[in-house]
């Protein structure tokens, strides 16, 4: 590790601009935490909101590291900390929102308890694609929907960041997955394990009746958003039928969701980041991302560019205009 009490860091100064290469103070560990090398940091939709000033709920005052996501290695362990030593690989959802200093920088000093030791057949640059998509889809479909083998499970969104994490791990824990996309998208959705769904060719109604006769499905996530999710109240089995979102953020109507009797939950992944409380549950979600992965049941899609510390704001522009053909990560020096 550097003896030099500076590292380089992409800094958002003012919302709305460009991040700026820049030396900051090099952290340290304290009680509780692990120093990070960091080696790659995953870019997520939220930094370029959070870069805009439109996402109050997270809280990054300028200036500010962003990067919500990383993988490296471990540098240094503060007091406290158990199951983590110098050159440990690691990963996790670590900072960037709350105030907490993000991974788009040389080293972070982060909470042991959102770590995991890294997979051992990921690479660093995979890794650091895979903890905020993979925690929303666990916490939807196992902490929340309680999902389990012989049910069937529609996942919207099945190409996305969060839905094609989403659509492998309940293949995985054996239900049978649907999943809706573009016609465009139906060969990777198919891909992971899903049957694809065109939502632009079929309505709600054709879709249930020709997957489900009629009945509806047992789990239902959704990482659209806004009509998808009106659309999931309607789809929901009666009486068992589960409706998950993490994008619930709208005004909904659930009366067609009480007239099945079926029940809702959202998820909201950075509130462990934003209270301090639960941190120790995203370590632990992460251990089992690992051993699905290890298990060969789960990958992540990454987009090919290649993106570093100085070219982050091209990884920013990639994110912003759509032309990502997967999840982008910047990796660090």
């Amino acid at each position: 590790m550097s003896t030099s009490p500076l590292m380089q860091a992409a800094v958002l100064h003012t919302y709305g601009q460009p991040l700026t290469l820049t030396h900051i103070a090099r952290p340290q560990a304290g009680p509780g935490q692990v120093l990070v090398q960091v080696k790659a940091s995953g870019v997520n939709p939220l930094d370029l909101k959070i870069a805009a000033g439109q996402a109050a709920h997270a809280r990054m005052a300028p200036p500010a590291v962003l990067g919500i996501d990383l993988a490296g290695v471990v540098a240094a362990v503060g007091a406290n900390v158990n199951g983590f030593n110098v050159g440990d690989e690691v990963f996790g959802m670590t900072g960037g929102v709350g105030g907490i200093q993000g991974s788009l920088a040389e080293y972070a000093a982060v909470d042991a308890s959102l770590l995991a030791i890294k997979p051992r057949n990921l690479t660093m640059r995979e890794a650091a694609a895979l903890p905020l998509v993979f925690i929303t889809a666990w916490e939807g479909l196992v902490d929340r929907a309680r999902v389990r083998a012989g049910q069937t499970v529609l996942v919207h969104g099945g190409a996305g960041g969060v839905g094609h994490i989403a659509v492998q791990i309940a293949h995985a824990l054996g239900a049978r997955v649907v999943a809706t996309g573009s016609a465009q998208q139906r060969q990777a959705i198919e891909s992971y394990g899903a049957t694809a769904i065109d939502y632009r060719a079929e309505t709600v109604a054709q879709y249930v009746a020709r997957l489900t006769d009629d009945a509806g499905f047992d789990i239902i996530y959704d990482t659209v958003g806004g009509a998808t999710l009106d659309a999931s109240f309607a789809a929901a089995r009666q009486y068992h039928g589960h409706v998950v979102s993490c994008l619930g953020w709208g005004t909904h109507a659930l009366a067609p969701l009480s007239f099945r009797a079926a029940t809702y939950s959202g998820v909201f992944t950075l509130l462990p980041l934003l209270s301090g409380q639960g941190r120790a549950h995203h370590g632990a979600i992460l251990r089992e991302a690992a051993a699905l992965i290890e298990a060969g049941k789960l990958t992540v899609h990454l987009d090919p560019a290649r993106y570093t510390l100085e070219t982050v704001n091209e990884a920013h522009r990639a994110a912003a205009n759509g032309t990502a053909r997967g999840k982008l990560v910047v990796e660090i020096a």
